[in-house]
């Protein structure tokens, strides 16, 4: 939950302009008027020697012109005017956008690759700076220019874009399946993916699926694709994805995604219009196949969303406000701190033969605008349980898959029998600035009761693992 001077600030984000009047006329410290040109020497620290190395290595990937971010943080002036936000964001640590954390119920196995968290020292630097009046220093000091990040995957091998661009429209959320061939005459692996959407106005996210048999060619219309709410409606498994704020799937050297002769690949795209007629999108998907069998097969599978409890104790389990005849998916309205539980355990066999030497190469989480916390754990029998993930302080609009920073046989290994529990809090209240955004969107003056479903204002709560097995 965001506190009024936590709401206050996020908004202040998108309004750079009116953060530097106010905070120059009302806050000596604000603004960071009173230590620039590089005058004498400066005892703490400065713009060009310590702020603005912090700034290229973790902000300047989105904080340029064009990119996602509301502002700019490439030079002096654009860091001074939003000096008060820069500290407040970063000792939140909610900038960079980041929701995996180390939590008194949760240490995770391993460190994650790409950690974009900043350290205890550099934030204090960035308080110490805005509070010393954000000093500019010597020009002398800055760090060598760096090239932009990429903003796709690296050396793509392939991109592929629908046959025609799809315009959605109306209040409804809609998902189409467009079905995209990538002339696959040899198996082959992949090992890099990203998606590029073209109208990111209206793109929730995007699933790509590998149909092996070709039956989405039966399903498609004359534009190339065809509407699939609730699945893509093929036997194929799914093999990447993308949510807001997701970034490249860079896989190493020896993972990748086994991909066989004449598969042809769906790419189910929910679209949440909010509008009477949106701008054409033509998402783009960005592949890499890697040059030689790699040592490992990346498999990567949805675990959760269960609406009733299965056989075995599996699925969805009872929780609070259930209603005396069982376990049922709701959310009342204004209920906070309202959780859901799904279970999984691995079963004995996969494909008919016993399950393959499996390990856990990454984890991401998936819920809607109602969640606020996720937590996926592994039970082994007799062992103290592994948390694999755990997620805070849930954030719809920065979702991603968090790899371990580790040699796979030293990740989690997952057998037969083991537990998967993925446990999410959700809260259905005024309190909740996400669900009020998405609200006031609908038109709803109040909070309603919410169940399982794909909708916006519907829920899940789901976790994606990235498994990986030896190629033998």
């Amino acid at each position: 939950m965001l506190s009024p001077r936590r709401l206050s600030v996020l908004f202040a984000l998108t309004f750079p302009a009116l953060v530097a009047a106010c905070t120059e006329e009302s806050s000596p410290t604000g603004g960071g008027n009173t230590g620039g040109g590089g005058g004498a020497p400066e005892s703490g620290p400065t713009y060009h020697k310590d702020v603005a190395p912090i700034l290229q290595k973790s902000c300047q990937s989105c904080h340029r012109p064009g990119d996602i971010a509301p502002f700019s943080l490439l030079t002096y002036e654009d860091a001074k005017t939003v000096a008060f936000l820069i500290k407040e964001e970063t000792q939140a640590r909610t900038m960079p956008p980041w929701g995996a954390f180390e939590t008194d119920e949760c240490q995770p196995p391993h460190g994650y690759q790409k950690d974009a968290r900043l350290s205890d020292e550099e934030i204090a630097t960035l308080a110490a700076w805005q509070e010393a009046g954000a000093p500019e220093g010597d020009p002398a000091d800055a760090p060598e220019p760096v090239d932009p990040p990429p903003t796709g995957l690296q050396d793509p091998s392939l991109e592929l874009v629908p046959q025609e661009p799809y315009v959605t429209s109306g209040d409804a959320d809609e998902f189409r399946c467009f079905v995209l061939d990538p002339k696959i005459t040899q198996t082959t692996y992949l090992n890099g993916t990203f998606f590029v959407p073209q109208n990111r106005k209206v793109v929730h996210h995007i699933l790509l699926f590998a149909d092996e048999t070709g039956e989405s060619l039966s399903k498609m219309d004359a534009s190339g694709g065809y509407d699939c709410f609730g699945g893509a409606g093929i036997a194929g498994g799914l093999i990447a994805g993308w949510v807001p704020g997701g970034v490249p799937n860079e896989l190493p050297s020896n993972i990748g995604t086994e991909i066989k002769p004449g598969t042809l690949f769906v790419m189910q795209v929910h679209y949440h219009p909010a509008g009477d007629v949106a701008d054409p999108d033509a998402t783009k998907v960005q592949l890499r196949f890697s040059e030689q069998v790699p040592e490992y097969n990346l498999i990567t599978r949805l675990i959760g969303n269960f609406k009733t409890t299965l056989p075995g104790g599996n699925g969805l389990l009872p929780g609070p406000n259930d209603p005396a005849s069982g376990a049922e998916f709701l959310i009342p309205a204004n209920v906070s701190d309202h959780t859901e539980t799904m279970l999984f355990t691995m079963p004995d066999k996969l494909g008919g033969e016993p399950l393959p030497e499996l390990y856990v190469y990454g984890v991401g989480g998936h819920m809607h605008l109602v969640g606020v916390d996720e937590k996926v754990t592994l039970e082994k029998a007799g062992q103290d349980e592994t948390c694999l993930l755990h997620e805070p302080r849930w954030d719809f609009k920065w979702q991603r898959s968090y790899a371990y920073d580790a040699p796979v046989t030293d990740l989690p290994r997952v057998e037969a029998g083991d537990k998967l529990r993925v446990r999410c809090t959700f809260d259905n209240t005024k309190e909740n600035p996400a669900l009020l955004e998405g609200l006031a969107e609908q038109g709803l003056p109040d909070p309603v009761d919410v169940t399982l479903g794909e909708s916006t204002l519907e829920e899940m709560c789901l976790t994606a693992l990235q498994l990986v097995t030896p190629n033998k």
